[in-house]
């Protein structure tokens, strides 16, 4: 009888274990390095809806896309997180790498006020556009599931998720990067190429 009440502890623990900071019970992919996991909706789902306001200026509506071009989509931590801030210099530097792979607009989304994100794109000589979820209303885990897969504590805030939408209005790949283990912030280009290229093969 002593023995059983450890391991109800210890399966007690695992399920609070997994509910926080977003590791969401699915299996690693990518590299060792850089783990990911695929949330849901994932590929060949149909995209939810997404349509915020953009540093570019306006709105931006992720359906103005469908027929057109590939929307590469990067849910961020924001303000607080430098390296999601790096993360977004490197694409800018390698965007022709990512144009060769059929992808039109990259975006990023994070839960921060429109106002403040301006500054920060301005301060960092950032040109992508970044969209402000304020309220996590298309982050949360009834429409793009993305803050599920966070550092700890952190709130409604994203983690490090980049999900590609074919023309079609169809996910073609989707990688988790901030959740557990690693709660990774930062995805070199070439991996992240990588990832990208090999999630792509067998999708339409």
């Amino acid at each position: 009888m002593l023995l059983a009440i450890p391991l109800v502890v210890g399966g007690l623990y695992a399920l609070s274990a997994l509910g926080k900071g977003g590791g969401g019970g699915s299996a690693s992919h990518g590299s060792g390095t850089y783990p990911y996991a695929i949330g849901s909706p994932g590929p060949g789902d149909p995209a939810p809806p997404l349509s915020l306001p953009s540093t570019s200026g306006g709105t931006f509506d992720l359906a103005s896309y469908r027929g057109k071009q590939q929307v590469l989509l990067f849910f961020q931590e924001g303000l607080t997180c430098e390296p999601c801030w790096t993360q977004l210099q490197a694409l800018q530097k390698d965007l022709s790498k990512f144009r060769e792979l059929g992808i039109g607009p990259i975006v990023s989304i994070t839960t921060d006020p429109i106002d403040q994100i301006e500054q920060k794109v301005k301060d960092e000589g950032i040109t992508i556009p970044v969209l402000a979820d304020v309220g996590a209303t298309f982050s949360s885990p009834s429409v793009w599931g993305t803050n599920k897969y966070q550092m700890q504590m952190m709130g409604e805030r994203d983690g490090h998720t980049f999900i590609l939408v074919g023309k079609d209005g169809r996910i073609r790949w989707r990688a988790d990067y901030g959740g557990a283990p690693k709660y990774t912030m930062f995805v070199p280009d070439d991996t992240l190429l990588a990832d990208l290229r090999q999630g792509m093969k067998g999708q339409t």
